[in-house]
């Protein structure tokens, strides 16, 4: 699943493409991609037809455009989804789901292999350009407004473990699978630690490696293993060769050269390192 720093290059890329230019009329090739959108399809486009994209703003692993008319198309990539800008020549990709064309001859697409992710178009919430739904999500590490400190209250209070904190929305946004397991990688934690048991040093220290790997992901494009994330011009992204521990089962460890473990996870997988990152006793 695309994680913040994946959202963020198809944001960067979408604010240079989309600002603009006029949305024509607007078709809905799948239902389901516009699911959340209540009023159905035909309101979908309707109220997009004419408007003219001001900004694109994110939180997280959402993103959206601001319109002139107030409205915001709000976005969610889930598993598979693309949103691209292409030619209005070029031909349909296999699995796009919604066209949206544009002034300049071109065409934004939300192209989703899976139909996980979701557009609508919302109005504002509580704070300006900031979609109601989107309103109870946190800050995410990379946004101005936030304040590490704040984090690390809110670690203490979840008493959980600690990558199950990070992936809690409500705590912090946009950190996901891969980057949680970089990050607790660099800071020598194995996921299982709990959130009260963390010093200040070892929670901004967590914090701190949480941001920096995300910066380095967006300085090369995001990660990418199965093709399924590209940025708006279908290009993908290369921080996969970065990667310490996620994904590198049975591969040595860069720092000592223990070999790394898989461990399952909510579903799902956790890497790291037994030697840098050992485990608690309750779970050794």
């Amino acid at each position: 699943m695309p994680e913040l720093p994946e959202v963020e290059v198809v944001r960067r890329g979408l604010e240079s493409h989309a600002l603009g230019r006029k949305i024509g009329a607007v078709e809905v090739l799948h239902p389901r991609s516009v699911r959340r959108h209540e009023a159905g399809a035909a309101d979908f486009s309707a109220r997009l037809s004419g408007a003219v994209p001001v900004a694109v703003r994110r939180r997280g692993k959402y993103m959206w455009l601001v319109l002139d008319t107030g409205d915001m198309l709000l976005a969610h990539l889930g598993m598979s989804g693309q949103m691209l800008v292409q030619p209005d020549e070029r031909d349909d990709e296999k699995h796009l789901r919604v066209r949206l064309p544009l002034s300049d001859g071109r065409e934004l697409r939300f192209v989703d292999q899976r139909t996980f992710g979701h557009l609508m178009v919302v109005s504002g919430g509580e704070h300006p350009d900031v979609p109601s739904v989107v309103d109870h999500i946190a800050l995410d590490p990379l946004d101005p407004a936030f304040v590490p400190g704040d984090l690390v209250k809110a670690l203490r209070a979840k008493r959980t473990e600690v990558k199950r904190a990070l992936l809690d929305q409500s705590v912090v946004s946009g950190v996901g699978n891969i980057y949680a397991d970089e990050a607790l990688w660099r800071s020598g934690l194995h996921w299982g630690r709990s959130t009260r048991g963390l010093s200040d040093v070892q929670a901004l220290g967590l914090i701190a490696h949480v941001q920096d790997v995300m910066k380095e992901a967006l300085e090369v494009g995001g990660t990418t293993f199965d093709g399924l994330y590209v940025d708006v011009n279908g290009e993908s992204g290369y921080f996969e060769r970065g990667l310490n521990a996620y994904g590198r089962r049975d591969e040595p460890c860069g720092r000592c050269g223990a070999l790394i473990v898989r461990e399952a996870f909510m579903n799902r997988s956790s890497f790291s390192c037994p030697r840098c990152q050992p485990a608690p006793r309750a779970r050794r």
